[in-house]
């Protein structure tokens, strides 16, 4: 007769609260990918509009200027950009904030990061080809990127 049948239902209560514990046990021990984020109030510049900063330079459009655009969530973490325009064109740009929890992000944004600057000076505007295997940084990238943007006025 076989080991779970009705006459030894001791055996059968023990292996089903074993096998439902073990369960339990796999599902809390997986991770998120992301690691909670905490409020980063004391590293984040003061906020003007639209969640942007001016930090140096004049007003205007000869001086040089250096933007902070807003924090884009994306799915594995947060995207933020700096901004740097003199004489009304950009001249650097900047990730401030981006995914870098575990290998695999800096991997993916260790080449990433740089292709999208470049696109970004080339392009003068936010109006950028996305990176392949690095779509959801590079839409949070130009998200960013246009906010910084705009809060400059160009």
């Amino acid at each position: 007769m076989h080991a779970l049948k009705k006459n030894r239902p001791l055996r059968r209560i023990v292996l089903a609260s074993a096998a439902t514990v073990s369960g339990m046990v796999l599902l809390l021990s997986l991770k998120p990918h992301t690691a909670p984020t905490l409020a980063t109030a004391s590293t984040r510049p003061p906020a003007v509009s639209g969640g942007s900063s001016p930090s140096t330079g004049s007003g205007s459009r000869s001086g040089t200027r250096t933007v902070t655009g807003d924090t884009v969530r994306t799915r594995w973490g947060p995207v933020r950009v700096r901004a740097t325009i003199k004489s009304g064109r950009l001249t650097d740009v900047t990730a401030v904030q981006y995914p870098q929890d575990n290998p695999r992000d800096q991997e993916i944004n260790s080449y990433a990061l740089p292709q999208l600057r470049r696109e970004a000076l080339a392009a003068q505007s936010a109006d950028i080809d996305m990176v392949s295997g690095a779509t959801y940084t590079s839409t949070g990238y130009r998200q960013s990127l246009q906010s910084a943007l705009d809060s400059a006025g160009l």
